[in-house]
């Protein structure tokens, strides 16, 4: 498996390029006689268009990106592309490597604002480079290959608004309703999570509200305001499921968890949590503080360190 969503585009990108090099390197050569001809460029890219595979548009350009014939597609000519100023595309800016064929970055395209990539070909006559064979593709006709890549779980930091962080000693925190129920808020939470098959919380300090996934819906969210979370009866809703034997979070850790979080929110006046998020499948517990900064981080590195390491005392 990937270990990024880096890796995971390098090794699709590997398996598109083998895929369309010597296709297209087999038409660039067919290419090379008629470049002269506008016509004949025309018939030789609608004759080679099958062989492209997944193949959007074919065309021809010149080494300074002035398109030298018509656009080509699976129905035929596409008028209004003859003399088309390529130049300044993204894919006509990348350094074509030493052995002629180009898989650009994607790229959103002109015409249907798709995420889409070109593939270039240089064509040659007597060693001489002509110009470029050139072969667009929407990102939704490629295949997908390979698996997808694993989040990391390392920790990790993300800055928020400029504009809060520079206001955050101005502000103070004021008791939302969760505030002032909150250990029966953290124990309907712990239930939820340990005994009634709730795998993802994102829990909302300041607006007194939790966002829930189920184990038996996983596609929907539930929402539950102060109401339901200050009533343990909202447990009778979710029925009784056994806690998952794959999670990487035990299940034992699930109280110190929710009891952190709740001394983090309690913990200061100016630098507070506003947002926190459980996720037992990825064992991450993500923070978002009043400050607006946030981080993602392993449950045990979470649990690893007190709340002098949060405020800056120790």
């Amino acid at each position: 498996m990937p270990d990024s969503w880096k890796d995971s585009i390098y090794q699709q990108r590997e398996r598109l390029g083998r895929l369309l090099h010597e296709p297209l390197a087999h038409l660039a050569q067919a290419c090379a006689p008629a470049w002269e001809d506008r016509q004949a460029l025309n018939d030789v890219l609608s004759q080679g268009f099958a062989h492209i595979p997944h193949c959007k548009f074919l065309y021809c350009v010149a080494t300074n990106g002035i398109q030298i014939c018509d656009n080509v597609d699976l129905n035929g000519l596409v008028a209004g592309h003859f003399g088309r100023d390529r130049s300044m595309r993204p894919y006509m800016n990348e350094a074509v490597p030493v052995w002629g064929f180009l898989l650009s970055d994607a790229y959103i395209s002109l015409l249907g604002k798709r995420p889409s990539l070109t593939a270039l070909q240089i064509v040659r006559r007597n060693e001489r480079v002509l110009g470029y064979l050139g072969a667009d593709f929407d990102l939704r006709d490629l295949p997908a290959h390979g698996d997808r890549y694993q989040e990391s779980s390392e920790w990790r930091q993300i800055r928020g608004d400029p504009a809060i962080r520079g206001t955050v000693m101005q502000q103070c925190r004021v008791d939302s309703p969760m505030d002032r129920s909150l250990d029966q808020s953290m124990s309907i939470l712990e239930e939820l999570m340990t005994e009634r098959g709730v795998f993802q919380a994102v829990i909302h300090f300041s607006s007194s509200r939790a966002t829930v996934w189920t184990l038996d819906d996983p596609y929907r969210y539930r929402l539950l305001d102060q109401e339901a979370l200050a009533d343990p009866d909202i447990c009778l809703v979710y029925p009784a499921i056994s806690y998952p034997a794959e999670v990487l979070i035990p299940k034992q850790d699930i109280a110190p968890i929710l009891e952190t979080l709740k001394a983090l929110r309690m913990a200061d006046e100016n630098i507070y949590l506003r947002m926190a998020s459980i996720n037992l499948f990825n064992g991450m517990v993500s923070l978002t503080f009043s400050c607006d900064g946030s981080h993602y981080m392993r449950w045990d590195e979470f649990l690893d360190r007190n709340l002098g390491f949060w405020l800056g005392a120790s």
